[in-house]
């Protein structure tokens, strides 16, 4: 411990003792307010973020842990919303007499969810870039962002890893296998954490398995698949990254509610991978153990439980830890060592802030700008990066310069296709029409005719209105045109106000409405069709992938997605996303993941066929790569590493960016295992006759699993490292035998395999 660190931790210690119960429960609640427009203060807008009437002045009286989205609960002026929070935060110090102030916590999934902040791709899209370091980049931006802002705690990243195609959270997700999330993920919170913004893990854990894809849904998953799938890019956030924050997750697992499970938030969190931050309640998490889940009888109860299971802070606002907590106290049923313990945690967090300082004060930037050139620029390069060219017929695209296009389909000129439901304008906008987006959006339709010369435009249809009276227009504009583009897919929104979204589930993977009805049509009138979905989860196709010239597959891309379509679809930029997610065959199936045991594909006893129309890592581009693979040693110690290179040349006669995909096929194994699971991947960008070496030193430990008896193994025996395209496209399978005894490994084993890129000369490409 550093001397700052020593003097910090005494000053924490000092506190405890000396505050008042009342105090230190003051410092375990949020408080849900909105920032006035006037940058008067949050008061006046108090009584309309909670239903409990709680008055400002007596709530701050003894201090206040947080305040709870300022800028993300209605349209505000950027300045004036950092003027209404300084405001609130000299209230807060003057009020209690310690001089503290309130940590301020936001939304920031796809961006500052605030008015006028910049909207990026949603996490789906991080995923299919493939691309940490860019993600890395952007919360970096984020976070400088919030900071400025006056914000220290972001409610991101979401790291459920998906697990059923129909849950409505999909979007929020960085993909399906959790070695991407998790590389991914982490890169995020290292990103907004060096910006100064506590990062927040969420949702801890098992949120996105819950049955039929029903958002809070009970979750039936066993011991094995919850840590080998779904805990493990917590894991790394924490362990890796250094994540100060987690927020529990809403489900239930076995019967136990995250907010009440001291197994996973305390035993698992703090006891094996050693997180010392602070476990912050989903909104209104504490209160549904009695309301929703039936496992308290009282919100003091629900208090006692989740002190217990190692909740630090309730949000959005006062419940549970406020009077019914306080009286629990006083009756005897709760500890009141537990609220000191996460009195500590919460103080230990503000004092890392800087928020215990004697100097601090607030962000007062009256000019303050949260969408500027810089963070555009990024936002672009993600979205295109994120695109994926699922096929391409013909060499349709890219479009011919001088084509008459047909632009048709409701999401075509829509700026609102292009964001998630955590999106600003979808969250909170929607709700405030007359103060418009905040930001520019262009649509797909603004875009390619910035580019495209000769483009009509019909709209055939709504996302999920049946009316079809503007089939025959859209019908018209394609048999008049050389190539029809259309645009279809989801509206993000929460609780059932979107196709796509918190609530928004699925009961099947069709796509909404009479859109596959719109498309059939176009296909019919015989001109080349190119589908364009933007969406928030993958959709079963059907016959419309193979009879259109090309599919082009895009997950709500950020305020500059339309830009980065047109740029692909013209040819000025060359595709090159991977799919963070399959895309199913059947729409009715069951929705199934590319993790699965032998008996979860294909077989010949059931009738049941669940291979998936494009596979997880799927993608193709406009330019060729050649590839040749080899490991250095066909023996892999179980406690050592095994080097897999590969030379990757750039054949074809544009620049481009290929993705290399390294999976673990272990075909003996003492459980049944994944036919295969991604252990590393490297994006490699080249100019045409460029080539560049990949080097993957993959640790022993990334083959562990969890054993027969409960722990965590490296087992010794024959394995395939697979080079390859997608995880059912190999280019080269090699053999390696794991040599050593049986070895168990724990939370101090190594997480991830070490990729470099090292760009290679004609000379050096001829020797290598």
């Amino acid at each position: 411990m550093t001397a700052h660190e020593s003097t910090r931790q005494a000053q924490v210690d000092d506190l405890v003792t000396r505050m008042t119960l009342d105090e230190k429960l003051s410092q375990l609640v949020g408080l849900w307010v909105g920032a006035d427009a006037g940058g008067a203060g949050v008061a006046p807008h108090q009584s309309e973020m909670t239903d409990d009437g709680l008055d400002w002045s007596d709530v701050i009286r003894d201090g206040l842990g947080q305040l709870t989205r300022p800028y993300g609960s209605a349209p505000v002026d950027p300045g004036a919303g950092a003027r209404s929070l300084a405001a609130s935060q000299a209230e807060i110090v003057a009020a209690n007499r310690w001089g503290i102030p309130a940590l301020v916590h936001e939304e920031c999934l796809a961006g500052f969810a605030a008015w006028g902040a910049t909207a990026y791709p949603v996490p789906l899209s991080w995923g299919a870039s493939f691309d940490p370091e860019l993600v890395e980049e952007m919360a970096a931006r984020i976070g400088a962002s919030m900071r400025a802002a006056g914000v220290h705690q972001g409610l991101a990243p979401v790291l459920d890893v998906t697990r059923d195609y129909r849950w409505g959270r999909t979007e929020e997700t960085i993909g399906e296998d959790p070695y991407l999330v998790g590389t991914v993920g982490t890169a995020y919170v290292r990103g907004l954490q060096a910006a100064g913004v506590v990062a927040t893990l969420k949702h801890f854990a098992g949120y996105s398995a819950s049955r039929a894809g029903r958002n809070l849904a009970p979750v039936s998953i066993g011991p094995r698949e919850l840590a080998d799938v779904i805990l493990p890019p917590f894991e790394m956030a924490v362990r890796d990254g250094g994540a100060r924050s987690v927020m529990h997750s809403y489900a239930e697992l076995d019967g136990v509610p995250s907010a009440a499970d001291s197994t996973l938030l305390t035993t698992v969190l703090r006891d094996r991978w050693g997180f010392t931050g602070t476990v912050v309640a989903d909104y209104f998490g504490i209160r549904f153990l009695q309301t929703l889940h039936g496992v308290a009888g009282s919100e003091g109860e629900a208090a006692g439980l989740a002190l217990a299971a190692g909740v630090d802070v309730e949000l959005p606002s006062v419940h549970c830890y406020g009077e019914p907590l306080r009286e629990a106290l006083a009756r005897g049923e709760v500890d009141e060592g537990l609220v000191d313990r996460a009195l500590r945690r919460v103080l230990t967090q503000k004092a890392e802030l800087g928020l215990l300082d004697a100097d601090w004060s607030p962000a007062t930037d009256p000019d303050l700008v949260l969408d500027d050139e810089v963070s555009r620029d990024v936002a672009l390069r993600l979205a295109r990066e994120a695109i994926v060219l699922l096929t391409n017929r013909g060499r349709t695209l890219p479009l011919r310069p001088g084509a008459r296009v047909a632009l048709v389909g409701p999401l075509a000129d829509d700026p609102m296709a292009m964001l998630g439901c955590y999106s600003f304008p979808a969250h909170v906008g929607v709700h405030h029409p007359e103060h418009g987006l905040g930001i520019e959006i262009p649509t797909v339709l603004d875009a390619l005719r910035s580019i495209q010369t000769d483009v009509t435009y019909a709209r055939g249809c709504d996302v999920t209105d049946p009316d079809r009276r503007g089939f025959a227009a859209a019908v018209t504009a394609a048999r008049d045109a050389d190539v029809c583009v259309v645009a279809v897919g989801d509206r993000a929104g929460l609780f059932g106000r979107g196709t796509s979204g918190e609530g928004c589930d699925a009961t099947d993977l069709h796509l909404p409405g009479v859109q596959a009805d719109l498309v059939r049509a176009l296909l019919d009138t015989g001109t080349p069709v190119v589908l364009v979905l933007l969406t928030g989860r993958p959709y079963a196709l059907g016959s419309l992938a193979g009879d259109a010239a090309a599919v082009v597959q895009s997950f709500f891309p950020g305020q500059l997605g339309g830009q980065a379509l047109a740029e692909v679809l013209t040819g000025a930029v060359s595709p090159s996303g991977r799919l963070p997610v399959g895309i199913p065959a059947d729409a009715s199936g069951q929705p199934g993941t590319y993790l699965s045991a032998p008996l979860g594909r294909r077989s010949g006893v059931s009738s049941v066929d669940p291979t998936p129309a494009f596979p997880f890592g799927h993608g193709l581009s406009y330019t060729a790569f050649s590839w040749s693979a080899r490991a250095t040693s066909d023996e892999w110690a179980v406690d050592g590493d095994a080097t897999v290179e590969v030379l990757v040349t750039n054949t074809g006669d544009r620049a481009g960016a290929d993705v290399v995909q390294l999976y673990l096929h272990d075909p003996v194994a003492q459980v049944t295992r994944p036919v295969v699971r991604l252990v590393g991947y490297a994006r490699v960008e080249l100019d045409p006759g460029e080539s560049a070496l990949v080097s993957f030193v993959v640790p022993a430990d990334v083959t562990a699993f969890t054993g027969r008896f409960g722990a965590r193994i490296v087992e010794p025996g024959d394995v395939e490292l697979r080079v390859a395209r997608s995880s059912a496209d190999d280019s080269d399978a090699l053999a390696l035998r794991l040599t050593g005894d049986l070895r168990t490994v724990d939370h101090t084993r190594r997480l991830t395999t070490a990729v470099s890129v090292t760009p290679l000369h004609a000379l050096e490409v001829s020797n290598a």
